[in-house]
């Protein structure tokens, strides 16, 4: 893909400008290819805030909305080659990366700077052309550009340290699909040739997908499954694969700095807030949540963890209980430095009678409501406590484990 000088400068000199306007009002130039350059104003505007790295570097182009909108954001980049990094480190060099399903080339920038050699693989022409030319203009001139089907060339790609793929999620006419085997390529049909190739593969699944699903569907070899959010939305679900068998992978729940990991043994270690630690009492039972009089603090979980549903080992490494089985909230009389998720100080435990309601909301006019496991919608809520949203105070509706509704006020810790 090229653009004339016209062009670009055009881009350039309208990025500010709102796009929608652009088209109806602009009087470009001669040579100006406006349809060219309002999508560069385009992915520019939304590469700002998605891929910072690449919107600093002037000479990138960028592709049509659909394939922007599909791309991984600069931060599931930097996490997926971090993890890629820590495997080829533990094999011998030279080493080559092989991404199946290039797309606009976001991942494989990122991935290939911690590899000896790349090679980027994309059926569509148009967007091989472009990433091409990024590559170059990202200095990453150690990634070849093949155009194909990723089926074609995993055969063709020769050895391997590792193999990415993306598998696309949308059917012929568009619909998002979620199951392995509705997605292109099938990586459960494509692995044995994979393994032939590479001793890891790695795969980016829509976090939508069920995970335990996920690792029976591909018969053993899923060696780590990483739940990704980030700003407490989870947008990936990544899968590390390998020669082995593996009854049980490890599960890492990352969001942004923090990450707590459930290892194959059952034993936790997490990071995050500047803390570090390891779980001593891996098979320890979690306690029981206990009168409500005695909880002082409230943890509700991040993104990752609900996604993982690893409840259990979240409440056994912080000392936490479970208000109820599904209720999905922890209370501790101690702070629980590190947890996963937001904290909050608790003010007061009610029932839904309506004078422990009046009690507990006197002085309180605005909330933050959440429900969890609880027979009103936040909204129902909100309406019925006669509430404004916002403030610093912090509702959550819930049941406890002996059936009642319970209204958990409290601040942020």
């Amino acid at each position: 893909m090229s653009l004339n000088e016209e062009t670009r400068a055009f881009a350039r000199a309208h990025r500010g400008q709102d796009v929608r306007d652009l088209a109806l009002h602009a009087r470009p130039g001669e040579g100006v290819d406006l349809p060219a350059a309002l999508d560069q104003i385009a992915g520019w505007r939304t590469a700002r805030t998605k891929l910072p790295q690449w919107a600093a570097c002037e000479d990138i182009l960028y592709p049509p909305h659909l394939a922007m909108e599909q791309c991984s954001s600069e931060a599931t980049a930097r996490y997926k080659a971090a993890v890629a990094a820590r495997l080829a480190a533990g094999e011998p060099g030279p080493t080559t990366l092989v991404d199946l399903t290039g797309g606009f080339g976001v991942d494989c920038s990122f991935l290939a700077r911690g590899f000896d050699r790349a090679v980027y693989v994309e059926r569509q022409e148009a967007l091989c052309d472009l990433a091409r030319h990024n590559f170059a203009a990202l200095g990453l001139g150690h990634v070849e550009v093949r155009h194909g089907e990723a089926r074609e060339q995993a055969d063709a790609v020769g050895p391997a340290t590792l193999v990415y793929l993306d598998p696309a999620r949308r059917d012929a006419h568009g619909a998002r699909t979620y199951a392995i085997a509705d997605c292109s390529p099938d990586l459960a049909a494509l692995l044995p040739r994979l393994l032939d190739a590479a001793p890891h593969v790695m795969a980016k699944l829509s976090p939508m997908l069920d995970w335990h699903r996920a690792v029976a569907d591909l018969g053993g070899h899923v060696a780590e499954v990483h739940v990704v959010s980030v700003g407490n939305e989870c947008k990936e679900l990544l899968l590390v694969l390998d020669r082995a068998e593996h009854g049980r992978p490890d599960l890492v729940c990352a969001d942004d700095g923090a990450v707590f990991v459930v290892a194959a043994d059952g034993s936790t270690s997490w990071t995050g807030q500047a803390c570090g630690h390891a779980d001593a009492n891996a098979h320890a039972e979690p306690e029981p949540a206990g009168d409500a009089a005695s909880w002082r603090f409230l943890y509700e979980p991040n993104a990752s963890v609900m996604k993982a549903g690893c409840f259990r080992e979240v409440a056994r490494s912080f000392g936490v209980a479970q208000v109820a089985s599904n209720s999905h909230l922890f209370v501790s009389a101690d702070p629980a430095p590190g947890f996963p998720g937001r904290a909050f100080c608790i003010e007061a435990v009610t029932t839904m009678a309506k004078r422990e309601l009046k009690a507990l909301l006197a002085g309180v006019d605005r909330a933050n409501v959440a429900v969890r496991n609880f027979p009103m919608s936040a909204d129902a809520l909100r309406k019925r406590l006669r509430l404004r949203d916002g403030g610093d105070a912090y509702l959550f509706g819930t049941t406890g484990a002996d059936g009642r509704h319970l209204i958990i006020l409290g601040r942020k810790a």
